[in-house]
């Protein structure tokens, strides 16, 4: 059995790997991980609005005092929150309790090492084996229960970190409208961005367990669009269930997606000389009109497999100091090694400061090719690479796009799915392409 996908595991609450026997095989499993590398047998533990996160969280508890060790309660606190939290409490680990944009019938667990980073591959695996063996302790007279501590301050520390990272820049008086996803940012949002912003609405900020991402947040922006335009705002921020992810929307309710907001970023950045061997890592999911605008301002890209933690992975071995995904997870490592939805729309505001111009007239610079992506449901998920039918198909739609175009097709990690992604000039042509390899994997896969 395979537990983790591309960002920790995630499934329907009460499935098999999400429930509560899980909860406490996760909290058992952490412990022996931090007896394994001799740190503190501490973990903080955070998570999202869903009404199953109680229930998981009361799970994990459980595991980590019947091993001695001590759980440590952040309560509501979006993803990045957890990260920097593990470090400051000098935790041995951190666990997040979120399915992240999916909906309430969903949750995951995110475990974090005692830097803040999220677990490699070969740390997964780890950890998976623990929780698979079900290793246990036995009671004897010299062990001890664990024991369970809360952060009553754990949001107001958290705040207070992104606040002094910005401490410096120039934000302006800008006007704003937020986009809680009924999620973990509902409460910490706007009190960071009413310090440095005026915020003119505050949007979906009230969740009541099952309304997390609901027509709401970063992937259904059309109320935040419609808000931003009434207000007269000059953006609007849309988080993600667990606050790790950002969708912007500008002044004429146009959204900018991961790319975009990088690119902002990076130019500002590089022209302050804060861009690290002039660099960024974003995945393979790039659009190739945002690396070409990268290029022409001299900036050096680099590409990783689909993943925020690939991305981190990939930073931190070529010292590179800003990364993400277009899907809106965008990691600054001067802040954390993980992707923070609140500190990228502080960076977003700080270079629309510097560079003196509203959103809409920043983002012409980038000229994005028209994308097309397409999930086709598979029975089964065989290597690609052994189906010549769906090889032969790929490279032939290549070579007719040449430099002016790209296919990507790949598996989901957590899904049934795969995923059919082709950029182009011509809308239309991209789409027939798409339309003739979808054919070809229905017929061989399905």
């Amino acid at each position: 059995m395979k537990l983790f996908g591309t960002d920790g595991i995630r499934a329907l609450v009460n499935e098999e790997i999400m429930s509560p026997e899980m909860g406490v095989k996760m909290g058992i499993a952490l412990v022996l991980y931090c007896q394994k590398r001799n740190a503190p047998l501490k973990i903080v533990i955070g998570r999202d609005t869903r009404e199953s996160g109680v229930m998981l969280e009361e799970a994990i508890i459980c595991g980590i005092i019947s091993m001695g060790g001590t759980a440590v309660l952040a309560g509501i606190i979006p993803t990045p929150g957890v990260a920097y939290l593990v470090g400051e409490e000098k935790a041995g680990a951190g666990i997040v309790i979120s399915a992240s944009h999916n909906s309430f019938e969903y949750n995951g667990l995110k475990p974090f090492n005692s830097d803040g980073t999220k677990l490699t591959n070969e740390q997964e695996s780890e950890l998976q084996k623990y929780i698979l063996e079900e290793s246990t302790k036995k009671i004897g007279e010299d062990f001890v229960l664990g024991q369970k501590t809360i952060l009553t301050d754990a949001k107001e520390k958290y705040a207070n970190f992104l606040l002094s990272k910005v401490s410096n820049l120039e934000l302006g008086n800008l006007k704003i409208v937020l986009d809680c996803a009924n999620g973990a940012t509902y409460e910490i949002a706007p009190v960071v961005f009413e310090k440095k912003a005026e915020v003119s609405e505050v949007l979906f900020a009230g969740p009541n367990g099952k309304n997390i991402n609901s027509n709401c947040g970063s992937q259904h922006i059309e109320m935040l669009r419609k808000k931003v335009i009434e207000k007269k705002a000059d953006l609007g921020l849309a988080f993600d269930g667990d606050g790790d992810r950002l969708i912007v929307v500008d002044e004429k309710g146009n959204a900018l997606n991961g790319d975009q907001i990088i690119y902002l970023i990076a130019k500002m950045m590089q022209e302050k000389g804060e861009l690290r061997n002039n660099a960024v890592v974003t995945t393979v999911m790039s659009n190739i009109g945002f690396i070409s605008s990268l290029k022409k301002i001299g900036i050096e890209h680099f590409a990783v497999g689909v993943g925020d933690r690939q991305v981190s992975q990939e930073m931190k071995k070529k010292e590179i100091v800003l990364g993400g995904e277009e899907s809106g997870h965008i990691i600054m490592s001067n802040f954390q090694p993980t992707g923070d939805g609140m500190a990228s729309g502080l960076m977003l505001i700080s270079a629309m400061n510097y560079f003196k111009k509203n959103l809409s007239e920043l983002v012409r610079e980038i000229v994005l090719f028209p994308k097309i992506l397409v999930n086709v449901i598979v029975k089964s998920k065989p290597e690609l690479e052994s189906i010549s039918e769906i090889m032969e198909i790929i490279k032939k739609i290549e070579n007719i796009l040449g430099e002016n175009g790209r296919v990507l097709v790949r598996y989901s990690g957590t899904e049934n799915l795969c995923r059919v992604m082709i950029e182009g000039r011509d809308k239309e042509e991209i789409k027939n392409y798409a339309d003739q390899i979808v054919e070809v994997i229905n017929k061989k896969l399905n």
